[in-house]
């Protein structure tokens, strides 16, 4: 029997990342905030919009800049118990639409 490797888990709804699935790098400082270079971490697509879609640069670079952070954001932290419900490779737009300026 050939073992294999498990997948990578998203930080922000704790699903597995399969190859397969839409997936991307988030900076946990945003580049443009001073965090070229630094860490990241591997999210579903989704889940990355809606980080996003919820937090500015600025709010992700002094009060967001790690996934604890992120899981105690109250818009995030109902997002992630939604789409915790789905299969990792569900896709859907970015429910809530754009965070308010």
């Amino acid at each position: 029997m050939i073992k294999t490797a498990p997948h990578p888990t998203c930080p922000l709804c704790g699903r597995e990342i399969p190859p397969d699935v839409p997936q991307s790098l988030h900076h946990l400082v945003p580049k443009l905030r001073g965090g070229k270079g630094g860490p990241t971490v591997l999210m579903h697509h989704i889940c990355h919009r809606e980080v996003h879609a919820t937090l500015s640069e600025t709010e992700l670079a002094r009060s967001y800049n790690t996934p604890e952070a992120l899981r105690a954001h109250p818009r995030l932290a109902k997002f992630a118990a939604w789409v915790a419900k789905r299969p990792p490779g569900f896709r859907s737009k970015v429910p809530g639409g754009m965070r308010k300026r």
